[in-house]
């Protein structure tokens, strides 16, 4: 459990860094996502290749799991769209919603009991949004953007917890990409036509950012959190990656200056989602120390 939690902590980490990157890159939405698909992809194909963990899987897993990789491309463009109509604070916040979507959504697709108490945290999280979005008028388009796309981010951990109960985490993820990359790819030319871009081709600065996007914030990072996803509740993965806009929100101060054009309400709503979060880790430490009293020691089997 506690590796989980480590590997789970490293991978929000690397996802704080994704904000400030969206707004680093030039490019728009739909072509920042297409370009991490493809490195990503491409990256997973040669270094999972050679370490023979990419598996054989039945057709139709692989078409399932590229369904569930389009929901995590659409995420990526919803998201970046937010940061580009809003700003990377604005977006980070927003992302913080999926607590309260996952803990909608996952009772239903799997037919689990409601958890009253992380509904209600996630209620919380959502008071602090509707906050930001009430006050600082000028963000609401990014804020429905952000919204949407916290609706998708809450859904593929859902499912991405179930494939992984027989499909190691290298095959699922990158099929999971490959998949999200060819659906982007069919349907980019009637983006591109409603918004267009003046270059297809990235300068070497755009190039750079989307190497560290896509090998950082991508590769390495769905590793880590897929790992942890075997052993902690979609749930806990999600609101832990709360923490991811403490980090984005701190780069985007430092490296934009965006403190300077965000309202007294913004730090009134955010202040409201980490009462959720640390709340949150308080019921989780309890629960913990409950069920490691309650049960013998056991030693994990070595990897």
């Amino acid at each position: 459990m506690k590796k989980a939690f480590l590997q789970l902590h490293i991978a929000v980490f690397l996802a704080g860094f994704t904000g400030i990157l969206g707004r680093l890159i030039s490019f728009n939405e739909g072509m920042i996502v297409w370009y991490r698909l493809l490195f990503t992809a491409v990256t997973m194909w040669i270094l999972f290749g050679l370490r023979k963990k990419i598996k054989r899987i039945p057709t139709s897993d692989i078409i399932k799991i590229a369904g569930v990789g389009f929901i995590a491309t659409l995420h990526w463009v919803t998201f970046y769209g937010s940061i580009k109509y809003a700003n990377v604070s604005v977006a980070l916040v927003c992302f913080s919603a999926i607590g309260f979507f996952t803990a909608l959504f996952e009772p239903l697709l799997l037919r689990k009991r409601m958890n009253w108490t992380e509904l209600l945290l996630g209620i919380v999280t959502m008071v602090g949004i509707y906050v930001i979005f009430h006050f600082d008028t000028q963000y609401k388009i990014g804020i429905i953007i952000g919204i949407i796309s916290a609706v998708l981010a809450s859904l593929f951990p859902i499912f991405n917890r179930e494939f992984l109960k027989r499909i190691n985490v290298e095959t699922m993820l990158t099929w999971q990409q490959t998949g999200g990359l060819v659906i982007l790819s069919a349907l980019l030319p009637f983006y591109l036509q409603r918004f267009p871009v003046d270059n297809f081709l990235p300068g070497w600065e755009d190039f750079a950012w989307l190497l560290v996007l896509s090998w950082f914030c991508s590769v390495v990072a769905f590793q880590f959190s897929s790992n942890a996803l075997k052993k902690l509740s979609a749930f806990t993965v999600n609101l832990t990656y709360n923490l991811e806009p403490v980090y984005g929100i701190i780069l985007a101060f430092v490296v934009k200056g965006e403190n300077k054009y965000l309202s007294e309400w913004f730090y009134v709503g955010f202040a409201i989602i980490m009462v959720a979060l640390v709340i949150h880790v308080i019921i989780l430490r309890r629960q913990t120390l409950r069920s490691t009293n309650a049960t013998p020691f056991k030693p994990e089997p070595q990897a």
